[in-house]
C-alpha cells in the first residue's frame, strides 16, 4: 500500500499533494496520479532554490502523444504567515520529460506545504498536422447523441420538414415531430397517447425554458447538438432531462458537470446535484469543498449558500466536515 506522504489526491482536474514535513527533505517525488489520459508525477527539490516539477509518465502507449497542458499551480505554506505562492497560468505547454516544467521558487518554505495543480485543459497533437485537440472536447457527448438518431433528423428539425407539434418556450416557439419526441421521452409519449391538451392542440408548453435552451434540447434529441451549445445550456438540459425522463441526456450532463468543478461553480453544482439526485456529483462537490479545503476560499459565498440551502443538504455538508475532521 502506498505511503500517504507520497500520495496525491485528485478530482477530475485538480491534483493536491500535501507534504507534512518539508523542511526535513531535499528531494521528494510523488506517487503517480491519474489526470486525463496520463499518469503524472510531482517532485520537489531543494538546491540553490526550491524547484517544483510536474511531468507525465511517458510510456510506449502514449509516447507519440505527450500531453499539451494548460494549468494553474500554487503552493501554500501552513507555517508562519501561511503564504500562498501562485505561478502565472501555463497555457498549451507540451510536457515530455521531468525538465519541461520547473518552477524555481526563491522564497524559503518550511513545515507543511500544499501543492495544488488545477488542469484547465489537456490536448494531444493532431497526427494529421491540424490544431491540437482537447481530450475534454465533448466527443463523448456528441457520440452519445449521434448513436440515438439518424443524421437526417437534424435536417428535419432545422428545415421544419413535416413538423406536427409546436413547442412554446418562455420567449418563443419552435416546431418539432411528435413521433421523434415520443420515441426519445416516455413523458412525451404519454402526452400523445392519451386525450390530453397536448394531443388535442398539438402544442407543448415548456415555460421554464428559454427558446435557446429549448433549441439545444431539441438539437440533442435529434442528434444535432454542438459541444459549445451543450456547455452553454447544460444546466437547463439537465432540468429538461430530469423532467422528461431522458436518461442518456441526464447522464451526459452529469458527466460534463463532473469535469470542471471549480470555486466559481461548486455551490451551484452542489445544489443541482441535490435537486436532481446525482450522488456522484454531490460527493465530488463536497470532496472539493471539504477534502481540498476550498470551502475557506469561498467563505462568504458559502455562508450565503447555507442561508437558503435545503436542511438535508446542509446536514450532508456538515457530515462531510465531521468526517474530514476525524481524519486529522
Amino acid at each position: 500500500m502506498s505511503d500517504s506522504a507520497y500520495r496525491v489526491e485528485t478530482t477530475s482536474r485538480l491534483a493536491q499533494w500535501r507534504i507534512d514535513n518539508f523542511s526535513s527533505c531535499t528531494y521528494k517525488k510523488s506517487d503517480p496520479f491519474k489526470i486525463g489520459n496520463w499518469n503524472w508525477h510531482l517532485a520537489v527539490e531543494k538546491n540553490r532554490f526550491l524547484g517544483i516539477k510536474l511531468y507525465p509518465v511517458i510510456s510506449a502507449v502514449n509516447r507519440d502523444q505527450p500531453p499539451i497542458a494548460s494549468f494553474i499551480i500554487r503552493v501554500r505554506s501552513s507555517t508562519g504567515d501561511r503564504r500562498i505562492l501562485l505561478h502565472p497560468e501555463i497555457t498549451d505547454k507540451q510536457l515530455k520529460s521531468n525538465d519541461d516544467f520547473v518552477w524555481a521558487i526563491e522564497t524559503p518554505l518550511a513545515g507543511r506545504i500544499i501543492i495544488d495543480v488545477e488542469f484547465l485543459d489537456l490536448k494531444i497533437a493532431d497526427p494529421e498536422g491540424g490544431d491540437p485537440c482537447s481530450i475534454w472536447s465533448g466527443s463523448v457527448v456528441r457520440r452519445r447523441s449521434n448513436v440515438t438518431a439518424l443524421a437526417s433528423l437534424g435536417q428535419m428539425l432545422s428545415e421544419n420538414i413535416h413538423t406536427d407539434i409546436t413547442i412554446n418556450a418562455s420567449d418563443g416557439s419552435i416546431t418539432a415531430h411528435r413521433a421523434i419526441l415520443a420515441t426519445r421521452s416516455p413523458v412525451f409519449r404519454s402526452m400523445f397517447s392519451h386525450d390530453l391538451k397536448e394531443k388535442e392542440l398539438s402544442t407543448i408548453n415548456i415555460s421554464d425554458m428559454s427558446i435557446e435552451s429549448c433549441q439545444a434540447f431539441l438539437n440533442y434529441i435529434y442528434g444535432n447538438i454542438q459541444h459549445d451549445e451543450f456547455l452553454t445550456h447544460r444546466l437547463a438540459l439537465l432540468q429538461a432531462a430530469d423532467k422528461y425522463d431522458i436518461s442518456d441526456l441526464k447522464e451526459a450532463c452529469h458527466d460534463s458537470l463532473l469535469e470542471d468543478i471549480d470555486a466559481n461553480n461548486v455551490l451551484e453544482r452542489l445544489q443541482n446535484a441535490f435537486l436532481y439526485q446525482l450522488p456522484v456529483l454531490k460527493s465530488s462537490c463536497l470532496r472539493y469543498l471539504v477534502k481540498f479545503g476550498k470551502i475557506f476560499d469561498i467563505r462568504e459565498d458559502f455562508n450565503a449558500f447555507l442561508q437558503h440551502a435545503d436542511r438535508d443538504l446542509i446536514a450532508d455538508i456538515f457530515q462531510e466536515v465531521l468526517l474530514a475532521w476525524k481524519g486529522f
